[in-house]
């Protein structure tokens, strides 16, 4: 397991990131995975095991069972807290109430509070707004961010799933009040899914932010096993949950090239998927979910698969997204500053 600094931070994570939605689970998330205590304590350990020091959770998943599973699998293995990087988030709907989501000052703090009960910490080490509210001015989401910082509660802020614009002008607020800036964005990217270099992957190498991946096998369509008309294995969450938003022709014709890699490797597909992320600069760390042991045993063998630049060569032109403006506007005049001048 390979370690990368999260963006522009002191802080170093493990490529491969635990996810933990699939960690308990009632009505809509029991298809996410619906883990009970031993399976998530088990899936914990051969993580660590295997060298991840990063887990990824949220208040929403399992309306805080995530977090409760998470925190006792902890306390039951007996890791040591100061070698493991917990990231949590705020945003969702909690509560049927008024206050019950958003990123009010209210809300996010009850949450942060709420969350360090179930996780049975004292402090979460990446806390993350899941989303934008487009209720709540930034002025209050960040000042209430900063001052969980200055508490000691929450060590490096981050977000999640928001437009480019969105994250500049948070970044902004942050910077005129002296506040303690995003360190991280979490967002959705795959080979199939490439929406994210149009704007975000820009910001991201401008703003010195890291990049934690979300579905990076969209929801398993990478992993090799679903056919071209969709059907894939008995009990896959994509049958009863299509998401996330996939143009499955691409996806597919992405699947078709990644299949000789990975056969030549004797390595699944999904390796081959999560080899290709870790091989693109701006990523900090890839965040692997898991319903079983033999899911997350071959997930996390994908660090141990280097492409070749051939092979990421084939890779970019089957999955290349389509020329969208201002992008091939902004490319072609910046040919003319590409050269510098030669005086004769």
């Amino acid at each position: 397991m390979k370690f990368r600094l999260l963006g522009n931070t002191g802080l170093y994570v493990s490529e491969l990131c635990l996810g933990t939605m699939t960690f308990g689970g009632d009505g809509f998330w029991k298809v996410m995975g619906g883990l009970g205590q031993d399976a998530v304590t088990d899936i914990v350990k051969h993580s660590v095991d295997a060298g991840v020091n990063f887990i990824d959770t949220a208040n929403v998943y399992s309306l805080g069972q995530s977090e409760q599973l998470l925190g006792q699998a902890i306390k039951n293995l007996g890791l040591p807290r100061h070698e493991l990087v917990i990231a949590t988030k705020a945003t969702g709907i909690m509560r049927e109430q008024a206050n019950g989501c958003g990123q009010s000052r209210y809300h996010l703090m009850n949450e942060l509070d709420a969350s360090l009960k179930r996780l049975q910490l004292d402090h979460v080490d990446l806390y993350q707004l899941h989303g934008f509210d487009p209720l709540t001015p930034f002025e209050e989401s960040l000042g209430a961010l900063d001052d969980m910082v200055r508490s000691g509660k929450v060590r490096y802020i981050g977000l999640c799933n928001m437009a480019a614009w969105q994250v500049m002008k948070a970044l902004a607020v942050s910077d005129a009040h002296g506040w303690a800036r995003f360190a991280s964005i979490q967002a959705y990217y795959t080979i199939a899914g490439r929406d994210l270099e149009r704007e975000v992957i820009p910001l991201i190498g401008d703003q010195k932010l890291g990049l934690m991946v979300w579905s990076p096998l969209a929801g398993g369509l990478l992993s090799g096993k679903y056919s071209a008309d969709g059907k894939g294995p008995e009990g896959a969450r994509r049958a009863s949950f299509d998401f996330p938003v996939v143009d499955k022709a691409r996806a597919f014709a992405c699947v078709d090239a990644m299949r000789p890699m990975a056969d030549k490797r004797g390595v699944s597909v999904a390796q081959v998927a999560l080899a290709w992320l870790l091989a693109q600069p701006a990523v900090s760390s890839v965040i692997i979910g898991a319903r079983t042991v033999e899911q997350l045993q071959d997930n996390l063998a994908a660090t141990k698969v280097s492409l070749d630049t051939e092979e990421l060569a084939t890779l970019d032109t089957v999955s290349r997204l389509a020329p969208e403006y201002p992008g091939w506007m902004i490319e072609f005049q910046a040919k003319y500053r590409a050269t510098p001048p030669v005086h004769e």
